[in-house]
């Protein structure tokens, strides 16, 4: 069972590293990819998915591994 969260707190890391590395901070996604460079208030579309995406796989980490301390 140990292995079970070993594996989910990796490949949770290892998303959590990508999508924190495609949030480019300050500029919108599209600025990231070569758009243009307007202002913006708020996350809106794919950049507020990617945001709580990061914020899940963040959570899913650590219970992953208190749950294989634990086991």
């Amino acid at each position: 069972m140990e292995t079970v969260f070993n594996i989910v707190a990796m490949t949770s890391a290892i998303l959590m590293i990508v999508l924190i590395l495609a949030q480019n901070r300050g500029t919108g996604l599209g600025q990231a990819f070569g758009g243009d460079s307007a202002f913006y208030f708020s996350r809106r579309g794919i950049e507020l998915v990617m945001y709580q995406l990061t914020i899940l796989f963040g959570v899913v980490f650590v219970l992953a591994v208190i749950l294989g301390l634990m086991a």
